[in-house]
């Protein structure tokens, strides 16, 4: 009897001893405001608590984050686990080098709670630098209630929206317009225009330059132009009189005199909110094409992601991290919808399933992962390279060049800029 009772307490002391040989104390750092930092907190006590592992929180707002990030990255001092903004890995991976190769935690970590798409839009040369945590994309929205005032459907095609225009002038008056598109947004839509008519993302991943030839993004531009003169959207010198105001920040828009936009999926809310006094009602639609499209040229991307350092010294143990909030029910639960629609399959089912995502996110969501398109390369939103193509449009938008000449300067500098970064 005591030997049996010997044994047992020596079994009982090294189950112990292993367990807090496993245990780790991991760091993470995120972004965003109180309701994702509630929620990330108790996600994180929860998984920790599932594996015996301490994990240290470390939050902050967007912005200062990069810069914050940027140093410790800089010094080797970042923390295990990393929320990271997509189009920072050329920032911080050019070569796919910057974080851990989660690939080489496929033990632990699901990856197949993520599409083959999804992952490639984190790997870099072959490596996966991190799991997406929701996947975004921009969709075509319009009140349709504004519609409505003008006895016109919400459009379904460019050339319905084109013909909006004038309908629009001259039933509801000369302020009133179908549709937004000016600094960012109007780069936006020429670069989807120009997606559409080549089938090919702004950046050709073998060659690294820009895919377009010049005849299509003059097209491009040439078609934006054909928006503001068919009174569907305010010139870019318009706009910029009225003071480049946000949309959702515009009374115009919150009036019902702006009539629809291009906007991220997961803003949805952003911009219905603000149509409430109004009696507004913002419907996301399918994306438009133009004539001669090959592609639907969705713009499709994680909105953020999950990454692991690659100074680690508990790798494993911050992989069962990751995994347990992005797919296992005590992360997921407590997570909530906090990063929007989760990309990982198993969480956007358990929310789904438990009437945690709005039907109308859902929808505008859908269109997003339905609709096609090439992979889009993080370059899109190098602030170098944006400010190249918001600078050109800026000056053909004043008539200081042509479309001709702003198609060949944007393409010129695009890959000098290019060149430079990698």
């Amino acid at each position: 009897m005591k030997n049996s009772l010997f044994l047992s307490a020596a079994v009982a002391a090294l189950v112990v001893t292993s367990a807090a040989a496993q245990a780790a104390d991991l760091r993470m750092s995120w972004w965003g405001g109180d309701s994702r930092h509630t929620a990330t907190q108790e996600a994180l006590k929860a998984c920790g608590a599932k594996y015996g592992h301490t994990i240290n929180p470390e939050f902050t707002g967007f912005k200062g984050h990069l810069e914050k990030l940027t140093t410790q990255i800089a010094g080797g001092t970042e923390a295990d686990i990393m929320q990271v903004n997509w189009p920072w890995l050329p920032l911080f991976s050019p070569h796919g080098e910057g974080f851990a190769d989660l690939n080489e935690l496929s033990g632990t970590i699901k990856l197949d709670n993520w599409t083959k798409e999804q992952l490639e839009s984190a790997t870099v040369e072959g490596k996966l630098n991190g799991l997406p945590v929701s996947t975004t994309g921009r969709v075509y929205m319009f009140n349709k209630t504004t519609f409505e005032k003008a006895g016109i459907p919400v459009p379904t095609s460019f050339a319905e929206l084109i013909a909006a225009g004038k309908v629009f002038e001259e039933k509801l008056g000369a302020d009133y317009y179908p549709f937004q598109s000016s600094q960012e947004n109007a780069v936006l839509l020429i670069s989807q225009i120009a997606t559409q008519l080549s089938g090919k993302d702004l950046v050709d991943p073998e060659t690294g330059k820009v895919s377009w030839t010049k005849d299509q993004l003059v097209l491009a531009i040439n078609f934006y132009q054909s928006l503001v003169d068919a009174h569907v959207v305010p010139s870019w010198k318009e706009a910029a009189s009225d003071g480049n105001i946000m949309l959702h920040e515009d009374p115009r828009w919150a009036n019902g005199e702006v009539g629809g936009s291009y906007e991220w999926d997961s803003t949805y809310f952003k911009y219905s909110d603000p149509l409430k006094a109004s009696g507004g009602v913002l419907e996301p639609v399918k994306i438009l094409k133009v004539d001669g499209a090959v592609t639907e040229g969705v713009y499709r991307k994680p909105s953020m992601l999950f990454s692991i350092s690659k100074n680690s010294k508990n790798k494993e143990a911050a992989a069962q991290i990751v995994n347990c909030l992005m797919n296992e029910p005590e992360g997921i639960t407590a997570l909530g919808a906090t990063r929007g629609l989760p990309a990982s399959k198993a969480a956007a089912t358990l929310l789904s399933e438990a009437g945690q995502v709005n039907p109308i996110l859902l929808k505008a969501n859908e269109i997003v992962m339905a609709s096609e398109g090439p992979s889009m390369s993080p370059y899109n939103e190098h602030p170098q390279i944006r400010d190249i193509f918001k600078d050109t449009m800026e000056e053909f938008a004043y008539g200081a060049i042509s479309a001709d000449e702003a198609a060949e300067r944007i393409i010129e500098d695009a890959n000098d800029t290019l060149s430079e970064l990698n």
